[in-house]
């Protein structure tokens, strides 16, 4: 056995290229998502950077380190390691990271005027030590704080002719306070990764479709033909199949037409979304509101592999909440009459978002109860060292970490948030909501991932509106002003877009450890370093952008305007008090764990039964608002090839569709350099 061998892919070439490529990822994705606003290399669950990093490897690193020596190969256990690696490297940078609390906490102060009177209201809820725009307390106990509105002002317009440097003397503490919050989370999901991984991929078998195209491309790695021949591909490759090459080709067309078009309007574009306005302007069709219809190839490509009855929950859910608010029109309750839910974009309304709510409620609660027995050994496991009882298995040892170091980091990370957001000036009963609510999303949206293959995930709900529209908020309630100002800003740097939540990324990661001989103990050393440089960077840069380039200067005006405002805005509903809370909205909580539960009832008892409550959970977010019609496409491709060409016709046209993930993801890494070099900003190829 070769020492390469026992390092279980883990190697030193493996560690140092992973370390370098976090820290290029952390440099140039904010340029990308932030600067330009083009197609993000991350924010998905199957990132574009981390597939072309895996793409080079495989068509031009691989072959080049054959022709001076067949043994300087990456081996596939190398490789894959490298691919885990990216996966934390581009979602940490990426558009929807956590990372937006940066731009968060000074944006409340560039916006605020004296009719809005943001300021004000800040100040003396707000510590100093949670946003670069206040400096030191003030008497009487309150952080009272002055404001450093140069620091401020100098990052939105750019640093005036006088200054001499970027303040980061100013951002510091902020930057230290925030940093240990957000990797604090970062360590809790990989504990609870760790404590999942054999609960979900092997007592329940999940099918992890997003694994599948990386398993594809590396499959013939390990009979790869000798020096001489190195860049000819086995006969089995997938490479070789011209199925593949066909699916390939049809979004390479695409996308090279589209991109044509933008630099030469002549060349006519082929039309991936279908403006519905004009569609749908009479009722009660004009009730639905908002109904985007986009082909999105990635998208269609991953839907093929997914289960049946997954693949038409997604779209059919989606379009279930979409009749309930034709029904009310019927009913005599146009949406205007209908409560807004607070906190949720998009005007979605009570009755509809508290059915998802209590579907996320009651399904991370089904998770965890069928997870009992494995759960129960890991607790058992944790408490070793008091009762001399539950001896670590075969499987325990091969864990990225032993479970009592799994329950004991679990414990201790979220003990740690909950400290900061007392510290923060949070109640405590207002931080145990906020972190349960946290990871009721955290475990809903990684089974969307792990199981239905959703490319990137959103809730479409936030804890502390539906909360406050039943029980109230403001002045003699629970939700008071002190405690709703720090929580209003972790919840939207943590609990609003979670599209780039690492809960997926470690079952991924750990899976792969598993089955492909990958050392999970050093992986975890790797990802933790990896996550803290990508961490790093990408603050550092998010930071640095502004003063240099000047924050109203940058493309994706979510990160500079009205991401940056989310918390204030939510707040100052809050504090205001709700008018429209009731004990009746909790019916509509209530009704959608009910449907939850039959759901999964009807799941146990009957085989053909069509529906799971994933769709259910997915249905009013944004995410789904842009991806039903292609996950509608995908799921009709595999019923209409499974009904007419049987199982073995399904396995072959498999590589026609990952091949379409192929073509998308060479033509987005193409056209970023291409616009790169053009300057050319706010050219999408996915969905933002």
């Amino acid at each position: 056995m070769t020492s390469t061998d026992t390092m279980g892919g883990v190697t030193p070439r493996v560690v140092l290229l992973c370390l370098v490529l976090a820290v290029c990822f952390g440099y140039v994705i904010p340029l990308i998502d932030i600067k330009l606003y083009n197609t993000f290399l991350g924010s998905t669950h199957l990132p574009p950077g981390a597939l072309a990093v895996l793409l080079i490897l495989l068509l031009v690193i691989n072959p080049l380190l054959r022709v001076l020596h067949q043994r300087w190969a990456f081996k596939r256990s190398e490789t894959l390691t490298i691919y885990i690696s990216c996966l934390f490297s581009t979602l940490v940078p990426g558009h929807g990271s956590a990372t937006l609390v940066l731009t968060q906490i000074i944006g409340a102060f560039y916006y605020a005027t004296r009719e809005n009177k943001w300021l004000e209201f800040l100040r003396p809820h707000l510590k100093p030590w949670l946003t670069p725009a206040l400096t030191g307390p003030l008497h009487s106990g309150a952080f009272n704080g002055a404001y450093n509105r140069n620091v401020i002002e100098d990052w939105y317009v750019g640093l005036r002719p006088g200054a001499a440097a970027i303040p980061w003397s100013a951002w510091l503490l902020p930057l230290l306070a925030w940093g240990s919050l957000i990797f604090a989370t970062y360590l809790m999901l990989g504990c609870l990764g760790v404590m999942l991984r054999a609960q979900w991929a092997e007592h329940e078998a999940l099918s992890f479709p997003l694994l599948r195209l990386p398993l594809q491309l590396t499959e013939d790695m390990e009979r790869m033909p000798g020096r001489f021949s190195s860049f000819r591909l086995h006969p089995s490759s997938f490479f070789r199949n011209p199925l593949m090459w066909m699916g390939f080709a049809l979004a390479v067309f695409i996308e090279l037409m589209n991109g044509l078009n933008q630099y030469f309007p002549a060349v006519p574009p082929v039309p991936l979304e279908i403006p519905t306005g004009p569609l749908f302007t009479e009722a009660p069709w004009n009730q639905i509101g908002m109904l985007s219809i986009v082909v999105n190839p990635i998208a269609v490509g991953i839907s093929y592999l997914l289960a049946s009855e997954v693949g038409f929950s997604l779209w059919f859910f989606f379009w279930f909440f979409k009749l309930q608010l034709i029904t009310a029109y019927y009913l005599g309750f146009p949406p205007a009459m209908l409560p807004a839910a607070i906190g949720v974009t998009g005007g979605t309304k009570v009755f509809a978002i508290y059915q998802v709510i209590g579907a996320y409620l009651v399904y991370a609660g089904l998770l965890l109860w069928t997870a009992r027995a494995h759960l129960g050994h890991v607790v058992a496991r944790a408490f070793h060292f008091y009762t001399h009882r539950a001896p670590p298995g075969a499987q325990e040892k091969s864990e990225a970490l032993s479970y009592p170091a799994a329950f004991w980091g679990f414990v201790l990370s979220l003990l740690f948030m909950i400290v900061w957001s007392l510290a923060a000036g949070m109640s405590w009963y207002v931080a145990l909501w906020l972190w349960t609510a946290y990871l009721v999303m955290a475990l809903g949206l990684t089974r969307l991932v792990a199981e239905g293959g959703i490319l990137f995930a959103s809730q479409g709900w936030t804890p502390l509106g539906p909360v406050a529209q039943i029980l109230g908020s403001g002045p003699g309630t629970w939700l008071l002003p002190a405690s709703i100002v720090p929580a209003a800003f972790v919840q939207a740097a943590l609990c609003t877009d979670n599209r780039c939540l690492l809960l997926p990324g470690f079952i991924h990661a750990f899976k792969l450890a598993r089955d492909h001989q990958i050392n999970a103990k050093a992986l975890w050393k790797l990802i933790t370093t990896c996550l803290l440089i990508s961490l790093v960077t990408t603050m550092w840069m998010r930071v640095r952008l502004g003063y240099t380039s000047g924050g109203l200067q940058l493309h994706n005006k979510w990160v500079t305007e009205g991401g940056a405002q989310l918390p204030v805005t939510t707040l100052m509903t809050l504090a205001q008090g709700i008018n429209d809370f009731t004990w009746l909205n909790a019916l509509w909580l209530g009704l959608g764990g009910i449907l939850t539960c039959g759901l999964m009832l009807a799941r146990s008892r009957f085989l053909w039964f069509p529906l799971h409550p994933l769709g259910l959970l997915m249905s009013l977010s944004y995410p789904m608002s842009r991806l039903w019609f292609s996950i509608l496409l995908g799921w009709g491709c595999k019923t209409l090839i499974m009904r007419f060409g049987g199982s073995d016709t399904y396995r072959k046209m498999m590589p026609a569709f990952l091949g379409m993930v192929v073509g998308e993801v060479v033509m987005i890494v193409f056209w970023l350099v291409i616009d790169g070099w053009q300057g050319r900003t706010e050219h999408l190829l996915m969905a933002g």
